[in-house]
């Protein structure tokens, strides 16, 4: 991004810690809608990036690329060199709520759907990252808009990057205004499903124009992005299901 003084800024970090800084402000923005105390903000952000971290450095070791790093345990270390699975960030920080749930006494679910909206948006800028550092990379397209990322090749590709930001940034949009204008935050477990739903259904379909990550071949006729959103999915529409079921008289 630029160097000051021989301390280099990246594009990723910068996003990176922009996307942590604005969720962090909706969350209390929604705690102080909801008159909770905001003095636990700090740990949450604190267990969120842990969990998001972790959880997506051992997603993309053990998902994308397990023989290497099985081979290498000492390089699932090396974050700096690259490698992080949005799959294993998600379940990353599902399992750190659960311990700030427990140490804060706030109800579980209730965190997931309210932590679900500014996810959505860090979902954006990490993509938008990913298009600033040619990761991720669009297979090779004649559409108008595709992109020579020259990093890679000289091919034009989709920006699938961009797409999927996008589709992140409209989902965050759509969660906020369906939590402040209706009813379906009084559902539990809704917001979460939807975001389940919406951010891995987008996920599934973005991934047939994308360039595989996967450093194994596989027999399946889908690629491994798409096999590990398939039961993201399935659980957004069951909690959909159980939050109808439960709150029958919610309007959207």
């Amino acid at each position: 991004m630029f160097s000051f003084f021989g301390v280099q800024v990246h594009w990723y970090g910068a996003l990176f810690v922009s996307a942590i800084l604005l969720g962090s402000q909706v969350m209390k923005w929604i705690y102080v809608r909801e008159g909770y105390s905001v003095e636990s903000l700090d740990t949450l952000l604190i267990y969120s990036v842990v969990g998001i971290v972790v959880g997506a450095r051992l997603g993309h070791c053990l998902f994308y690329e397990p023989q290497f790093y099985l081979n290498n345990p000492l390089k699932i270390l090396a974050i700096w060199e690259g490698g992080l699975a949005s799959h294993g960030g998600g379940l990353g920080v599902i399992f750190t709520l659960f311990f700030y749930h427990k140490k804060h006494g706030m109800k579980y679910i209730w965190l997931l759907d309210r932590l679900a909206i500014p996810t959505a948006l860090f979902g954006f800028f990490v993509r938008f990252a990913n298009f600033v550092n040619s990761e991720i990379i669009g297979i090779p397209s004649n559409v108008p808009w595709a992109i020579v990322f020259t990093r890679i090749d000289e091919l034009p590709r989709h920006p699938v990057q961009l797409y999927e930001a996008l589709t992140y940034l409209f989902i965050f949009l759509f969660l906020l205004l369906a939590y402040k204008f209706t009813k379906i935050k009084e559902a539990k477990g809704s917001l979460f499903g939807l975001f389940l739903c919406s951010v891995f259904s987008a996920r599934f379909l973005l991934e047939f124009v994308k360039v595989k990550q996967a450093g194994y071949s596989s027999d399946l006729m889908i690629s491994t992005g798409q096999a590990l959103s398939i039961p993201f999915v399935v659980a957004g529409m069951l909690l959909l299901v159980l939050a109808m079921l439960r709150h029958r008289r919610v309007v959207l």
